[in-house]
């Protein structure tokens, strides 16, 4: 093999393995990849070659040096990464959107595919530096208490899996497909190798050519197969992440494979989908629903030529309305559908992906028509005037919904079926027959249909998606994966889960049990727990120049422990009083002795929780200008003994958790707040949030 570091040949098709890119030196044994829209022996856009690669090579090369440079980083940091990445990519994107005109791709699908995989990492990147600490240690959950006196606690936490994400993509979405999976995998501390499907690998090759172009990728992160794979998942193990998508039976091959069964292989798969609209029983062709339904399954049909594992394969709609249904339908696609090529401004559907992949439509639709389903429009037959890998947009109609074949059977093309139900229980029993499903739109403006609907279904979708007048201006619709939401299903789906927002970049980690006293746990998460060491000063130890308060000191040299303990403050009658007749509050606790008494939570009349809160900031403030610039909330607040008036209260505030900002000079800092009584029973437990200078100007 020979190397190519400057320009991207896409014949044969290089890969981007160990640091380099390689270029096959046999151009004979090879995989033509053709235009979609021309005939099938015009010339080739690209090849990918079957010569063998170095698989158990780039498989090391990530676990070493991949982990090693990604380990370097913070959470933070990775996920800046990822967003510089993506603005850079913006800057590219005509490069990408020129080549996908090849693989059937309409400016439409473009946007859906390359914008789409570019914003998708904006949304994690942003998530992942707004939700996760700066650190490499994920905390899941609350303490558990697991002794009496909290010498013995428990908590879990994710920490980056040490092997590699290998990426195993459908030809649907040569950019987004990778995007998705590689940003979360990133911020996640875990390198990724990406495998395409060859009939639009070429695409996927340009878009990481971009990427490793930028400069902004540590070595290792990123590897790129371009041609045989077979042996890839023979070097995987327990340390590793597979994510594949693609079909049902590829996905049952891999589930199947010794490093699955056997060496422990993480495995996700979302896998073929017999997705369904739901037009409620409530609806009537003159509300404004029936148009948004006929809208959601047109523009379903439309998009990527129905090449999407989210399309909508089967239409259910009441049993009176199935005829007129499909015939809208049909008629909306005769007015607002053009075929033809997809540089042209004018198409709206580009021809399918290859020769292949419309003789596979085809078969399809073949058995779906022999299974008693009439053609209302399209066909299998070529379009005229159209070379090409070209399909009509199709439309079925059942009169028999529950054959076989409509449920077993997916068009993996721009084909829907049309099916009648008799009521809301027969909806739900012919969308379960799809035996698990990445999602449903259910158009509805009757909030029992909604919720019968929900409670029927959810068992077998990943997603539901709700629509009716209220939200047909703002819904991003049915077929579109938002990275804030899990993305995946059960069953036939493959039982797989992507994205999710923070969810997706859990999926590259190990959560794992933490026992052990307070001081473990708190070294380990670099998080203080209550019970473990503090470097503890007092209003007197800072009076008399014995010790620093916490608020005097910046990023810099603050700690995690360290407290300020605060002395006692008395309550008196008068100032409850007071507090109620200021701020309005005369709940009866606070103003009526018999009706307090006369509570079980109370033993006479008692302080405002919102005063103790108050109180608290005064006796733990240090008010003079410093490092600490604002105090932005509380979280997590409970109150658990009353105070009455004669009682007294102080509060310990400790260090509990410094989160700098990467791209600010300040940080966060989370503060544990705990008030006790002079009896030091607690009273009231929280958090207290603060924006901290990095460095102190004062």
């Amino acid at each position: 093999m020979t190397t190519n570091t400057t320009n991207l040949n896409l014949n044969p098709l290089p890969s981007y393995l160990q640091g380099q890119w390689i270029t096959p030196t046999d151009t004979t044994d090879v995989t033509a990849i053709r235009d979609a829209s021309a005939t099938p022996d015009s010339p080739a856009v690209a090849t990918v070659s079957r010569e063998t690669l170095d698989l158990a090579g780039a498989v090391h090369y990530a676990r070493d040096t991949g982990q090693r440079e990604l380990a370097k980083l913070s959470i933070h940091e990775r996920a800046l990464i990822i967003k510089k990445l993506a603005l850079y990519m913006k800057d590219h994107r005509d490069t990408l959107r020129e080549l996908a005109h090849a693989t059937g791709a309409t400016k439409a699908d473009n946007f859906i595919d390359i914008d789409g995989g570019i914003t998708t990492m904006l949304v994690i990147s942003s998530k992942a530096r707004r939700e996760l600490p700066n650190s490499n240690v994920i905390i899941d959950g609350a303490t558990e208490q697991l002794s009496r006196d909290g010498s013995f606690i428990g908590t879990h936490i994710y920490t980056c899996i040490p092997g590699v994400a290998v990426q195993i993509n459908a030809f649907n979405f040569p950019v987004w497909g990778m995007l998705e999976k590689f940003a979360p995998a990133f911020i996640a501390g875990v390198p990724s190798i990406v495998k395409p499907a060859t009939p639009t690998a070429f695409v996927t090759a340009a878009c990481v050519k971009v990427m490793i172009d930028s400069g902004l990728l540590p070595e290792g992160s990123l590897q790129l197969i371009c041609g045989p794979a077979r042996e890839l998942q023979d070097h995987l193990d327990y340390r590793d992440h597979l994510a594949f998508t693609g079909s049902a039976s590829t996905a049952a091959t891999l589930r199947a494979h010794d490093s699955v069964q056997q060496r422990g292989l993480r495995f996700s798969a979302e896998a073929d989908s017999l997705n369904a609209a739901i037009m409620g029983p409530d609806i009537r062709p003159e509300d404004p629903e029936y148009q948004l339904f006929i809208d959601t399954v047109l523009s379903e049909i439309v998009a990527k030529a129905g090449q999407k594992c989210t399309a909508i394969r089967r239409v259910l709609v009441a049993a009176p309305y199935r005829e007129k249904v499909a015939s809208d339908i049909a008629d909306a696609l005769a007015e607002k559908v053009t075929l033809g090529d997809p540089r042209d401004p004018a198409t709206t559907v580009g021809p399918l992906v290859s020769e292949d992949q419309r003789q596979d439509v085809a078969d399809a639709v073949h058995t779906l028509i022999d299974a008693g389903g009439q053609v209302i429009c399209g066909g299998t037959e070529r379009p005229e005037n159209l070379e090409g890998a070209f399909f009509q947009p199709t439309v079925l109609s059942f009169d028999n919904p529950d054959v076989d074949a409509i449920h077993d059977t997916e068009a993996f093309g721009p084909v829907v079926s049309v099916l009648g139900y008799e009521d809301i229980h027969d909806a739900i029993r012919l969308a379960e027959r799809g035996k698990g499903s990445l999602v449903t739109s259910v158009i509805s403006h009757a909030p029992q249909v909604t919720q019968e609907l929900a409670m029927g279904i959810a068992h077998c979708h990943g997603r539901l998606h709700f629509l009716d007048r209220g939200d047909a201006k703002t819904s991003t619709g049915h077929g579109s994966p938002l990275p804030h939401l899990v993305h995946g299903g059960p069953g036939r789906a493959g039982g797989g889960e992507e994205l999710g927002g923070v969810r997706g970049i859990k999926h590259y980690m190990q959560r794992t049990a933490l026992q052990g006293t307070p001081d473990h746990l708190t070294a380990i998460t670099g998080q203080w727990h209550q019970g473990a060491q503090v470097q503890r000063v007092t209003r007197e130890d800072v009076d008399q120049g014995r010790g620093v308060h916490p608020f005097r000191k910046d990023l810099a040299t603050l700690k995690v422990g360290d407290q300020f303990a605060s002395e006692l403050r008395t309550v008196s009658l008068q100032d409850i009083t007071d507090f109620a007749n200021e701020t309005g509050d005369t709940f009866y606790a606070h103003t009526d002795e018999e009706a307090a008494m006369a509570n079980p939570f109370f033993p006479r009349r008692v302080a405002h929780g919102y005063l103790l809160v108050s109180w608290a900031a005064g006796l733990f403030v240090d008010p003079a200008p410093g490092p600490v610039l604002a105090n932005y909330g509380l979280e997590n607040l409970r109150f658990i003994t009353p105070v009455t008036y004669d009682d007294s209260i102080r509060v310990e505030l400790t260090a509990k958790r410094i989160t700098p900002r990467v791209t600010e000079d300040y940080g966060e800092v989370c503060w544990d707040a705990v008030l006790y009584n002079q009896n030091d029973e607690i009273c009231a437990m929280y958090d207290v949030l603060t924006l901290v200078e990095k460095k102190s100007s004062y």
